[in-house]
């Protein structure tokens, strides 16, 4: 419906008697697609810097940890005896 509001080809009214619609909400929806589509096409965008979703400093502290304790428990399981084979 926004499309066809778009394109001019109907009135808002015929639009709106057509998909039982009201005016108002058809005319809403053109303007939310035409503010979409600068964005889509390169218009003024605001670019910010992304921020990481994650904590890089964290995720570092914990691949250490995991290390160590897989260390750990690699040297153990082989000082018993219950390390299946070599790496």
């Amino acid at each position: 419906m926004a499309l066809a509001a778009i394109r001019g080809e109907q009135t808002l009214v015929e639009l709106s008697q057509q998909f039982d619609v009201h005016a108002n909400r058809i005319k809403q929806w053109k303007e939310q697609l035409l503010e979409g589509a600068t964005g889509v096409f390169g218009g003024d965008t605001k670019t910010e810097a992304a921020a990481p979703a994650v904590d890089i400093k964290t995720l570092h502290a914990k691949i250490g940890e995991l290390a160590l304790e897989n260390g750990f428990l690699s040297g153990a399981l082989g000082k018993a005896g219950l390390l299946g084979g070599k790496k």
